[in-house]
């Protein structure tokens, strides 16, 4: 229903696949509320409010979304309008990235491994990931066909935060330009085939980051899981035209909103 709501709210009983998926993260992002159908619940809700969330709870529990997959391709186009791209080695805009990206990717993981590198000084190895973005971003910027940059998001403004990272694009002499999305990953060489969750996207109306169609690339970067002295040992790059997701639907608070007066019971008296 996602793809519903943000077309023309076509009727409830008109789910798709992909439309539960946009449904899901129109409705868990902007709040709007989902008709009530009286044969999802079993007891009458006491208000409107009420019975809008019986039914997407109850809704989402008809999903099985603990097991379903979807392509990424339609989750992009149902969420942002843009395609995804497959990339093709016989395109020249695509092998001029490619080479780059090969020359780029290997100069960087050669000065995070030097002594002197700003990684060594990190607590947490996710916090290295901006700075092979930024030495990928520095290094694509010189090459006279490519520019590499932060995305910008729905509302014009850079976005560091979410998905994807970085957006590449190659213009070439007849000033064609094609795009690239890229999103670099750093994981320990011994966690590569872990089911564990690694990649995110959460799609935004105001924030969305994908304006352009374009090829999306992953580059895993491996690291040895040697702590405050990682060594980084290969990486791979994935086209994510050929990728499912699953959509993990979870309701979520902060302590900001968990540590309110009218929420606790009892505290120490040590408490500032």
């Amino acid at each position: 229903m996602i793809l519903t709501l943000l077309t023309t709210m076509k009727p409830y009983c008109m789910l798709t696949q992909i439309g539960l998926f946009t449904c899901l993260a129109t409705c868990l992002a902007t709040c709007i509320t989902l008709p009530v159908v009286a044969d999802q619940v079993n007891d009458s809700p006491p208000s409107a409010l009420k019975s809008s969330t019986y039914d997407l709870v109850h809704h989402l529990l008809d999903q099985n979304l603990g097991t379903r997959k979807f392509p990424f391709t339609e989750v992009v186009h149902a969420s942002s309008g843009k395609k995804v791209l497959p990339f093709d080695k016989s395109q020249p805009a695509h092998q001029d990235f490619l080479t780059a990206m090969t020359k780029s990717v290997n100069a960087a993981t050669t000065a995070m491994n030097k002594d002197s590198s700003p990684v060594r000084r990190l607590r947490r190895i996710n916090e290295a990931s901006r700075y092979f973005e930024d030495h990928l971003r520095k290094s694509l910027q010189t090459h006279p066909m490519l520019s590499c940059s932060i995305p910008k998001n729905t509302q014009g403004k850079e976005q560091r935060s979410g998905y994807p990272d970085l957006l590449i694009t190659h213009t070439n002499a007849s000033e064609k330009k094609t795009h690239f999305y890229l999103d670099p990953k750093l994981y320990e060489k011994k966690s590569r085939a872990s089911t564990l969750r690694t990649f995110y996207f959460e799609p935004r109306t105001r924030t969305n980051k994908i304006q352009h169609d374009a090829v999306h690339l992953l580059i895993g970067i491996s690291h040895d899981g040697n702590q405050g002295k990682w060594q980084f040992t290969g990486w791979e790059i994935c086209d994510l035209s050929k990728f499912q997701v699953r959509l993990k639907a979870e309701f979520q608070a902060s302590n900001q909103d968990l540590y309110r007066p009218h929420i606790i019971v009892k505290s120490s008296e040590n408490l500032p």
